[in-house]
């Protein structure tokens, strides 16, 4: 099973008339997931891939039962279509806008949390269970990469997504679920708030994480490792262990706060909590087997 989008999923993409909206609305039918309406205001009447098209959501609800929303909107109006979503009912969101303001973050992240709903991004290329759903602009075609299997895996990176992917595939496993939190100052959504659901996966046998340096995400995780509330094996690579010191990275959540969110930090947290850390990608697949067996 997924943890976050299958075909059961009822999917209605926000800015779905956009050229990056039209396109990957495509996409994520042709992968299976279950799009059934489009919202861009003005566009009333149109369709795109066959769905169509409301002035908004609540429209859009009137003819069609949704309970997920997959966003295609500039940073600048990411929040009012967040909250848009969540005032109609709609409690798993995913959003890829990079540049979201700071302060809006919070207020969405605040919103959020306080009706239960979970909301992926911004800065990602989103979540995909291969071979069965996908909410985002992932290259769900690259068999090396996305193939299904019973790993999860959780990434703070675009860039080294495919490639330490790869290199579980190429170990023999694949994919349960991949989730893409992104790599801004304020995740909406943080590694720690996602392993339970894959603790609770009985398709998920261990997980890989792809961190960086910055941010305190993969310490929390090594902290849900200790309390027990995940349990299954747990690999991990974190980028930027040759960066320069004091110097920010391109991620805006890259940023060391005096001993916390440097490489050696995690490093050393994760391993204390009973995972292994990879120094390259080519070893994420003998760790596993190593963990596994």
């Amino acid at each position: 099973m997924s943890i976050f989008i299958d075909q059961s999923n009822k999917v209605v993409v926000q800015g779905a008339t956009g050229k990056e909206g039209s396109y990957w609305t495509k996409h994520m039918q042709d992968m299976g997931t279950n799009v059934v309406f489009g919202v861009t205001p003005g566009k009333e009447g149109q369709q795109v891939e066959g769905i169509p098209i409301y002035h908004t959501i609540r429209r859009g609800m009137r003819d069609h039962e949704a309970d997920t929303a997959m966003l295609f909107v500039p940073p600048a109006f990411t929040k009012d279509a967040i909250f848009e979503a969540l005032d109609a009912g709609i409690r798993k969101i995913v959003t890829i806008a990079d540049g979201i303001p700071l302060h809006e973050l919070l207020q969405i992240r605040s919103a959020a949390m306080s009706c239960g709903a979970m909301v992926v991004g911004g800065n990602t290329s989103g979540v995909i269970s291969p071979g069965k759903a996908m909410m985002g602009v992932l290259p769900y075609w690259i068999e090396r990469v996305y193939k299904p299997g019973r790993i999860g895996v959780m990434t703070r990176s675009g860039s080294l997504t495919n490639e330490v992917t790869a290199e579980v595939v190429k170990a023999g496993f694949g994919v349960s679920t991949l989730m893409g939190v992104g790599g801004d100052a304020v995740p909406l959504t943080r590694f720690a708030e996602i392993l339970p659901l894959y603790q609770a996966d009985p398709e998920t046998d261990a997980v890989v994480i792809i961190g960086e340096l910055g941010g305190t995400m993969e310490e929390e995780v090594a902290q849900a490792m200790e309390s027990g509330v995940f349990t299954k094996p747990l690999v991990a690579f974190i980028g930027g262990r040759t960066a320069p010191k004091g110097k920010r990275m391109g991620h805006a959540g890259a940023i060391v706060t005096g001993s916390k969110g440097t490489v050696e930090a995690k490093i050393d947290a994760l391993t204390i909590a009973g995972g292994l850390v990879a120094k390259k990608p080519s070893l994420i697949g003998p760790m596993l087997h190593e963990l596994m067996t």
